[in-house]
């Protein structure tokens, strides 16, 4: 029986919702201090370059109140870097989105990036900082993401999510594949994207050693039926 992979929440819809009215309603981080007190395990944050989002103002404030694992995902341009040098999170979830992407929805190519990829991990390293970088599931780039450094991955699950009532099995199959290499090569594996209440289990059991998953738009969507407390208490069974 495979361990339960740990829920970290993605509180970026939420501050969509607080910046829609230009105000602090919601407080990002009050809600990120319920979220602990809930059950999430870490909190995950994606400040965009538009800050459409969370801010970069928001980093600090979080920084210093999350007591669980404290993840920052982005595009490691320079002002990204700076701010998660300045802020030391737990993690720092490498993402290869462009800078008007509505989501995130690819992984890297850690061969045609591996210069770039090595720099940018040696620099958060020497900070402390755990990396993880966002990959495609394909077994192929998990060596080139040992040879850049990174201490984990993070598999981009939307193709996952969208064939999953198609045939799950075959959705899973390059999923599993990619985490076998990826446990081979002694890196840590994360996951994450349009994983919900559906599908969540299924790969949870499917996927070998999965460490953590990082789900925001799914619980903040079932938040609006179930309520945040019973929202997360309910991934976190699915987990289990």
């Amino acid at each position: 029986m495979p361990m339960s992979a740990r829920l970290s929440v993605n509180i970026n819809k939420v501050a969509l919702i607080r910046n829609a009215r230009g105000s602090n309603l919601p407080d990002l981080v009050r809600v990120a201090l319920d979220c602990e007190r809930f059950g999430a395990q870490g909190i995950t944050v994606h400040p965009r370059p538009d800050e459409r989002h969370v801010r970069y103002g928001d980093i600090p404030l979080l920084k210093r109140a999350v007591t669980e694992e404290f993840n920052i995902e982005g595009n490691p341009n320079p002002r990204f870097l700076q701010l998660v040098l300045a802020n030391g999170p737990d993690q720092c979830t490498l993402v290869p989105d462009a800078p008007d992407a509505l989501t995130s929805d690819t992984g890297w190519d850690t061969f045609t990036k591996r210069d770039f990829l090595t720099d940018v991990i040696a620099e958060l390293k020497s900070a402390g900082i755990r990396t993880s970088i966002f990959l495609d599931p394909d077994p192929n780039m998990v060596e080139g993401a040992m040879r850049v450094g990174a201490d984990r991955i993070e598999l981009y699950t939307g193709e996952y999510a969208k064939r999953y009532h198609t045939d799950r099995n075959k959705a899973i199959e390059a999923f599993v594949e990619t985490a076998e290499a990826a446990d081979a090569a002694g890196l840590g594996i994360n996951a994450g994207h349009d994983l919900n209440l559906e599908n969540l289990a299924f790969f949870q059991q499917k996927i070998p050693h999965l460490l953590e998953v990082s789900i925001g738009h799914a619980i903040i969507a079932d938040a609006l039926y179930y309520g945040l407390h019973n929202t997360i208490q309910m991934y976190l069974q699915k987990l289990s």
